[in-house]
Parts: structure tokens; sequence; C-alpha cells
């Protein structure tokens, strides 16, 4: 449980990264499941499919990233030692997921103004499509790998273990691995659902019903095989997440209403639902782990900056979110008007 007593400005700060963290994965996250969807687009609808992807993510996609920036900066000004010790141990698949970020945006710009020709766009397609699925399988991992302890066990052998064993083993094991999986999963599983209300046609919202419906049936398998691992791989985050049985059952609730209304074809009740079941995945991770930024030896308020710098960045925060928020709604809003969406 957390006493409510003991909260002060590192973990207000704390909470501030996990919300910007649940942004980008309900907005980031959906546009790298579409991405999947771009390369498994079949079907007599297959180029309707490639489309209506492009013209759900195009115009607004760069815009997410801005929530991970915000994720970042934060984690760097306010928690600077674990900060350090990320960016040290997991230097290789940080490294991967900012390559991927950068491919699958750069083909994705050459695919839609560069040449029409059917071998450069299926080229282009192939590596939105490899950036789209490797992103989030690596941003997994380090969920993951940092989850289990495994980053915290590293990090005490810098100097003296194996490049192996401290720089690759904690991020490419059986757990993190499956934690990847499950990610790209709920990402699919999201982007399928948002694309049902994005149609226009019926037939082509029945396609991403569809999709929607067997990757529910796929993450329901990588979330129970995630957790048989985790009996044995990370053991406290195991037990920590049974001991919340309120949450758990929020999740499933969710999880079910989501399916039930894709079934129904009550597709915005499905969207909702789906971005419920996500979210709270993710504050499950989070309210298990707590209060350590990286368990089980960094705690939020061990890695915690001068209280000075965390006021500063409280104001800062202040002055951003006043500037960001209302800059995204309205680009959300112009575009929406600019194609005539409701």
């Amino acid at each position: 449980m957390i006493d409510l007593a003991t909260l002060g400005l590192p973990e207000a700060i704390a909470a501030i990264i996990a919300i910007a963290l649940n942004a980008y994965v309900l907005t980031g996250g959906a546009d790298f499941g579409g991405g999947l969807w771009d390369l498994f687009a079949s079907g007599p609808r297959r180029t309707l499919q490639r489309e209506l992807i492009a013209h759900s993510i195009g115009p607004i996609w760069e815009a997410n990233h801005v929530w991970l920036i915000v994720v970042v900066v934060l984690l760097f000004s306010a928690f600077p030692a674990a900060f350090s010790t990320l960016g040290i141990v997991l230097h290789i698949p940080i490294t991967i997921m900012l390559i991927g970020i950068v491919l699958r945006g750069s083909a994705f710009v050459f695919r839609s103004y560069g040449s029409r020709d059917g071998a450069a766009q299926m080229r282009w397609g192939l590596a939105f499509a490899i950036g789209s699925i490797v992103t989030p399988v690596v941003l997994g991992s380090i969920v993951g790998a940092i989850a289990n302890g495994a980053v915290s066990e590293a990090a005490d052998r810098v100097g003296t273990g194996t490049f192996m064993a401290v720089f690759v083993s904690p991020w490419l094991a059986a757990f993190p691995i499956v934690v990847g999986l499950f990610a790209l999963g709920l990402f699919a599983f999201l982007a399928a659902t948002y694309l049902t209300v994005e149609a226009s046609d019926d037939a082509l919202r029945d396609d991403f019903r569809r999709r929607a419906l067997i990757m529910a049936s796929i993450v329901f398998a990588l979330a129970a095989a995630a957790l048989v691992i985790a009996g044995s791989a990370a053991p406290r985050l195991a037990a920590r997440v049974i001991r919340v049985p309120l949450l758990q059952a929020a999740t499933v609730a969710s999880a079910l209403t989501a399916v039930v209304t894709l079934w129904m074809r009550r597709y915005r009740a499905a969207r909702v639902a789906a971005a419920a079941q996500v979210s709270l995945i993710l504050w499950g991770w989070l309210l298990a782990q707590y209060p350590y930024v990286i368990p089980p030896a960094l705690s939020i308020r061990d890695t915690a900056a001068p209280a000075v710098t965390l006021k500063l960045l409280v104001v800062g925060v202040g002055i951003g979110a006043a500037v960001l928020l209302p800059s995204l709604r309205y680009l959300f809003g112009a575009f929406r008007r600019r194609t005539g969406e409701t």
C-alpha cells in the first residue's frame, strides 16, 4: 500500500512521468501497432487498409513522440542516478529503439511522398513495418529487464562482469522478451481497435474488428506466459501484482468489455475499453514496482535530484503543460476539420 502521508515532490514528478508514459503508450503505441497491420494488410481491401492506417497516423504521429521526450527529460532531470544506470546497462536496446523510431519515421515519409514506383513503395513499407515491430518489442524488453531486477544486478557488475552478462543478458532473456512481445501485442490490439472507429466503410471496419479480436486472444496468451515466467524470473513483481486484486479485477473487466463491445460492433465503447485495459496494465506494473525506479536498489527517494531542482521542474512542467496541451488539442482539431471528421 502507498502511504499518502509520505508522498512529496519526488513522488509527484514520478507520477507525472507515469502519466506521460501512459499518454505515449495510448498514442505512439497505437502508431507502432498500425505499422504491424500495415505489414499484414491482406485480402481484396489490402490497399484500402494501408491507406486507412496512413490516413489515421499521418497527420499527428510525430507529435505523439512529445510524450516520450517528456519522460526522458524528467527522468534525466529528476532522477539522474536512475537515468545514468539505464543509459549504461541498457545502452544497446535504447539505441536499437531510437534507431527504430527514426527508421519508421523516415520510411513513412519516403513511402508517402517519395517515388510511387512499386518496388520503392514495397521497400519503404517493409522498413516502416520493421521499425514499427522492433521498437515496441525492445521497449517491452527494457521494461521487463527493469521489472525483474536484472538491470540493478548488471549495474553492480559494471567493470567486473563480462560484456554479455552486463549489457546483453539483462534484456535478452526469456522474461524481458515475453514482455516485449506482450507490448507489441497490446499496441497491435490498440491500433486495430482504434482503426475500427476510423474506418468509414463497413467491410474495412470488419477487417480490423477481426484483427482486434484475434490479437485480444494473443495478448491473453502472452499475459499468461509473462505471469508464469515471472514466478521464477521476477517473483517480487509477480507477488506484488497479485496483491492488488482491485486493479487486476478492473484490468480483466476492461479487457472483457473491449472484446464484448468489439463482438457487438460497439466500436467507440471498445476503443475506450481497450485504452483503459492498456492503461491499467501499465499502472499495474508501475504500482507493483513502487517505490523503486530500478528495483530492488534504486528507489524514487534514493535517486531524486535536490529539492530545488525538483521545484523548478514542477514549475517548468506547469508552464510546458499550459503550452503543450492546448497546442495538441488545436493540432488534433485542425486535422479533424481538414479531413471532415467529427
